[in-house]
């Protein structure tokens, strides 16, 4: 049987058990109603001239404790304590910069806001001028003049004490773990200021910031499943990108030398502490570069970065000491390898058997293939870091150039810290005949629709109208932040990371 949805506004008479949510809702619903009878809109209006409560509490600290004629302020925010004591009630307000405790006292406000204040509630959003100073306890205190209501919260605040536990609620209500959370709105002011450092270092150095497109033909530029969709006005198959890659080295080819992105891509793959399907990539490319040039960049942004972050040069993350003192080091991916499994890499059956020895399959597959998952087990680790592991296998690189005297060896690095891959930097492949070469022999064991099946023929002919030689990197936005704010799964600093349906 349906029902008619419910009048949200609708009183009830039936009786409702005390402390329930439905009591707890329906009283402020009352008081909601009764600032409507008092001519108060409960959703409020503009509110100019209000200053940050951190500005407050600095303007603050060189008062005299004992003096009551401390400066006029305006300040706004959410009620996140409330305590009354006959005919004061006292106020911890707080905005995105912190907290500050008002007082509120029904001769100084008057009698029509003292009628307001009967009407407030945990969570809801009021404006205060008053006269700054410090309370009998100790506490910085607006000792309130004057009070506006700005908005009515009808829901209750998550308990005191347990709070908003669950991760997984914590993620799918994330302005309520803004809000209650320790720590959490810094992480996210935090995020902010590290993707302002990137641009900033990339600006410094001319490089021009630029957007390709979310929707393409084919997928390109990573080794990833796509998402897959269909534009209907035109009748034709697209994907969400997996990578910024392609069009960027367009631009190259078009004469925009420096050129980078800050975007999100899109990969159909597993959710885990360092992966999310939907996340944001910064990649640059540097016409007469190489993947030298890209190190001396990756160190720059990652110190800037750093800074902004309020991150020290040395902490531990994950269990690993790092050090962001430049310059970082750099290691050889055969070197690595041989240390920690205990082979030759250039011995294919000796890798095989370490592999093996560490379950993984052989059999019919590229031998560079089995050597990166033999990387993957063995080395990746122990790598604190950060260290640029250089020189890696070309079969599993075919969008980088070869080194002149060794063509089985790409000049690509990936920047490690903690075990985490956090930057991965070519000096960018632009033969084109080579290109399609690689394209068309793609790596064994990847699925039709997981990569660059689909040959990218634009893309080709960008590269036969002249590439010039250039080094390019990517960086995982997320995984840096994650890395720069020691928080141990990147779906701490994705705002609204991908849920199961809530059930």
């Amino acid at each position: 049987m349906s029902h008619a949805p419910e009048d949200p506004h609708a009183r009830h008479d039936a009786p409702v058990p005390t402390g329930t949510a439905a009591a707890l809702e329906r009283a402020r619903r009352d008081k909601l109603e009764k600032l409507r009878s008092l001519g108060i809109d409960p959703w409020g209006r503009r509110f100019d001239g209000a200053s940050a409560i951190a500005d407050v509490r600095r303007l603050g600290e060189p008062l005299d404790t004992a003096a009551d004629d401390g400066p006029m302020v305006r300040v706004a925010g959410r009620i996140m304590l409330l305590r009354s004591a006959g005919s004061l009630v006292f106020l911890d307000l707080a905005d995105r910069t912190g907290r500050i405790q008002i007082m509120l006292g029904k001769k100084q406000v008057g009698p029509d806001a003292w009628k307001v204040v009967d009407c407030l509630d945990l969570g809801d959003l009021v404006g205060v001028d008053g006269r700054l100073g410090w309370s009998k306890t100790g506490e910085m205190t607006v000792f309130a003049a004057g009070l506006t209501f700005l908005t009515k919260s009808l829901e209750t605040p998550p308990d005191k004490y347990h709070g908003l536990v669950d991760p997984d609620l914590k993620q799918r209500m994330r302005y309520l773990d803004l809000i209650h959370g320790d720590g959490v709105r810094d992480r996210f002011i935090a995020r902010s200021r590290i993707v302002d450092a990137v641009r900033r270092v990339l600006a410094d150095r001319g490089y021009m910031e630029v957007e390709g497109p979310t929707l393409q033909e084919s997928a390109g530029g990573a080794a990833a499943r796509p998402f897959k969709t269909h534009h209907n006005a035109l009748d034709m198959p697209l994907v969400l990108r997996i990578a910024l890659e392609l069009h960027l080295k367009r631009l190259l080819v078009g004469g925009l030398e420096r050129v980078f992105e800050l975007g999100r891509v899109y990969r159909n793959e597993g959710v885990s502490p360092r992966h999310n399907p939907e996340f944001t990539m910064l990649e640059a490319y540097e016409a007469y570069g190489d993947y030298a040039s890209m190190m001396d960049l990756t160190e720059a942004i990652l110190v800037e970065a750093a800074r902004a972050a309020g991150t020290p040069a040395r902490f531990d993350f994950l269990g690993h000491s790092v050090d962001l003192t430049p310059p970082f080091r750099r290691a050889r991916y055969d070197d690595l390898l041989a240390e920690a499994a205990g082979c030759d890499p250039a011995d294919q059956a000796g890798v095989a058997a370490a592999a093996a020895a560490h379950g993984i399959e052989t059999a019919g597959r590229h031998p560079d293939v089995v050597k990166s998952e033999l990387f993957e087990a063995t080395v990746e680790k122990t790598l604190s870091g950060p260290v640029f592991v250089i020189d890696y296998p070309a079969a599993v690189c075919p969008l980088t150039k070869r080194k002149p005297d060794a063509p089985h060896v790409a000049e690509r690095f990936e920047l490690y810290v903690a075990g985490m891959e956090l930057a991965n930097a070519y000096t960018e492949l632009n033969d084109p005949d080579l290109q399609e070469e690689l394209f068309r022999t793609q790596l064994a064991g990847l699925a039709a629709d997981e990569s660059m099946a689909r040959m990218d023929h634009d893309f080709l002919r960008a590269l036969r109208h002249g590439m010039p030689p250039a080094g390019g990197l990517g960086i995982g936005i997320d995984r840096l932040v994650m890395f720069l704010t020691a928080a141990p799964s990147i779906r701490d600093v994705i705002l609204f990371p991908i849920h199961r349906p809530h059930i």
